[in-house]
């Protein structure tokens, strides 16, 4: 078993953890970008209030509730629709990494993969636009993973370039191999234009800030300027 790996026995007999339950919802599709670059799999992830990529799901309780019954229920919270979830979806479970040094209880992350068709995955983004009691709130909006990889590198380099909540890129770059979704070596490149990508945005961050400082600097002399007069 895989470092930071739990059978569920014993991710459910940790005392003092906390539990959080998410599921990737995946579909088959036939589309195609712009009429010629095959899409193949449709999978739904989401924007969340902190601004980071997730699954959906959420914190649950075990001794209240069962796991796939408490993720069912923040599915329902999140995506507007009763979600059954089985513990057959069930894919793993490990110790998510620490949110800070100072924690003092221990997450352990359950994972959950559940394929659909196309159509019920429209349907999950018509609630969960339309109907979820968290739309606009904890969760900022769904979105599809680019599977394809463009000239360039966009698509999903410039997808896996982006933040991620925990160990949720970890979980889309696993079931993306273990479901056959991508192939190994199209992952591969795609990962390597993603760092590359990484070192850009690096340098973009670089210079908006320095053109922030700059700004900042220039509207506390104005500001001096025009309260000075009040001073005298």
């Amino acid at each position: 078993m895989a470092s930071g790996q739990l059978s569920r026995a014993e991710a459910l007999a940790c005392s003092g953890c906390r539990h959080a339950c998410h599921v990737m919802l995946y579909a088959d599709t036939k589309a195609q970008l712009f009429g010629r670059i095959p899409i193949k799999h449709i999978i739904l992830m989401q924007m969340r209030f902190d601004g980071l990529l997730g699954f959906p799901g959420g914190l649950v309780n075990p001794s209240e509730e069962t796991l796939e019954s408490g993720l069912s229920r923040e599915l329902s919270e999140e995506l507007g629709l009763a979600l059954p979830i089985s513990v057959e979806d069930h894919v793993d479970s490990c110790y998510a990494p620490p949110s800070s040094p100072s924690s003092s209880s221990r997450l352990i992350t359950h994972f959950y993969v559940k394929k659909m068709d196309e159509e019920q995955i429209r349907e999950v983004e018509r609630a969960a636009a339309s109907t979820a009691a968290d739309h606009g709130l904890e969760v900022l909006g769904m979105v599809r993973v680019p599977l394809y990889t463009m000239k360039g590198g966009g698509g999903l380099a410039s997808f896996l370039s982006h933040s991620f909540i925990g160990n949720a890129r970890s979980q889309l770059v696993h079931s993306m191999l273990r479901l056959n979704l991508v192939a190994p070596g199209e992952l591969h490149t795609a990962l390597t234009h993603s760092l590359k990508t990484h070192a850009h945005t690096k340098q973009d961050l670089q210079a908006a800030l320095a053109l922030t400082q700059g700004l900042r600097k220039q509207f506390l002399k104005n500001a001096t300027a025009l309260l000075h007069p009040l001073k005298m």
